[in-house]
C-alpha cells in the first residue's frame, strides 16, 4: 500500500507541475526549468509528451546533473573518453550510475548514486594501506567474480588485523551525508572473527575520531550460506553497540564503518578497521574495498 500511496502522489504531482499549458514554451526553455528538478524526475517528465521527452532527455538536462568536474574524472580512465565520444548526457550519466568506472590505474572506482547525481567512490585494496599485505604468508592477492576490481586481498592469518584508507573530501560532492562502507566477502576456512568484535573509526582533517565496532563474521547477522554450511552455529542476537555485515547485490557482503558530512572545504579523512588487541589469530576473509557513497533518506 505504502508503494502504491507514494507512486499514486508522484503521479500527483506530475499532474500539479504540468497544470500549466508548458507545452506552448520553446523546448529549451522547458529543458531549462527541469535543471530545478532532479534524475528521477526528469526521468518520470520524459512520459509526459513529446515535448517534454524531448526537453527531458536534452544534454542542457543531464549536462546540470552530471557533476561539475565530470570530464576531469572521466579523463583518469582508459574508457573516458570512448564514453563521452559515444553517449549523450543522459546516457552517460545513466551509465555511470549502473557501471562503476575504474579510474586511476584500477584501483578507484567511481559512480554516481542514480537519484541525486551524487558523487560515489570505492577505495579497491589495492589502495588501501593493508599491514603485511605485501607478505603472501599472511595475505594474498586475487581476482573474484562480480569485483569491480582485477584483485582483492584475502586475508590468510594475522594476529593483527589493521587496514587503512584515505579519501579527500573535495572528490566527493560538497554539503553531502555520506556512508562509509568496508566491501568483504568470506571464505570457508573464516576463522577468529566469530566472537571478536573489529574496531572501526573515521577520523576528519580536523583531528576528530569518530569510532565505533563491528562484526565480520556475517553468520553473526543470521547470514549462512553454501560458503559456511559446514559451521552449524548461526548467531542472531543483536548487540546494539555492534554493527552487523548486510549482503549486498552482487553477492558480497558489506558493514558500515561510520558517517560523514561533507561541507565544501578539502580535508583528508582516513577510514580504518582495526583488530589489534585481542591477541588472537584471524583469516579467511576478502576485501574487495572501502565505499563512499551517500545515504539517501
Amino acid at each position: 500500500m505504502a508503494v502504491e500511496r507514494q507512486k499514486e502522489e508522484e503521479r500527483e504531482g506530475v499532474e500539479i507541475f504540468c497544470g500549466a499549458d508548458f507545452n506552448v514554451l520553446p523546448e529549451e526553455c522547458i529543458a531549462a526549468i527541469f535543471t530545478f528538478t532532479n534524475p528521477r524526475d526528469a526521468c518520470r517528465f520524459d512520459s509526459v509528451s513529446t515535448t517534454f521527452k524531448s526537453a527531458a532527455d536534452s544534454d542542457l538536462v543531464w549536462e546540470h546533473f552530471l557533476p561539475s568536474d565530470y570530464r576531469q574524472i572521466l579523463a583518469r580512465s582508459n574508457d573516458g573518453q570512448a564514453l563521452l565520444d559515444s553517449l549523450s548526457k543522459k546516457q552517460l550519466f545513466l551509465h555511470l550510475a549502473h557501471t562503476p568506472l575504474l579510474i586511476d590505474g584500477g584501483i578507484l572506482s567511481f559512480s554516481l548514486e542514480k537519484s541525486t547525481g551524487k558523487k560515489c567512490y570505492t577505495i579497491g585494496a589495492r589502495n588501501l594501506s593493508i599491514s603485511w599485505g605485501d607478505t603472501p604468508t599472511y595475505w594474498q592477492w586475487n581476482s573474484m567474480p562480480k569485483s569491480r576490481f582485477s584483485e582483492v586481498a584475502k586475508l590468510i592469518y594475522v594476529w593483527w588485523l589493521e587496514i587503512r584508507g584515505k579519501i579527500k573530501t573535495s572528490m566527493l560532492s560538497p554539503n553531502t551525508h555520506y556512508g562509509v562502507y568496508l566491501v568483504f566477502n568470506v571464505s570457508e576456512d573464516l576463522f577468529g572473527l566469530y566472537d571478536l568484535p573489529v574496531k572501526v573509526g573515521i577520523k576528519t582533517g580536523g583531528g576528530e575520531l569518530v569510532t565505533g565496532n563491528v562484526y565480520l563474521d556475517p553468520r553473526r547477522a543470521g547470514i549462512i550460506d553454501e560458503t559456511l554450511i559446514m559451521y552449524a552455529e548461526v548467531f542472531t542476537e543483536k548487540e546494539d553497540d555492534v554493527k552487523l555485515p548486510k549482503k549486498r547485490g552482487n553477492d558480497w557482503l558489506e558493514v558500515e564503518i561510520g558517517e560523514l558530512l561533507t561541507t565544501g572545504e578539502d580535508e583528508d579523512v582516513e577510514m580504518s578497521i582495526l583488530e589489534v588487541e585481542a591477541g588472537k589469530p584471524k583469516g579467511g576473509f576478502y576485501v574487495d574495498g572501502i565505499e563512499i557513497r551517500p545515504k539517501i533518506i
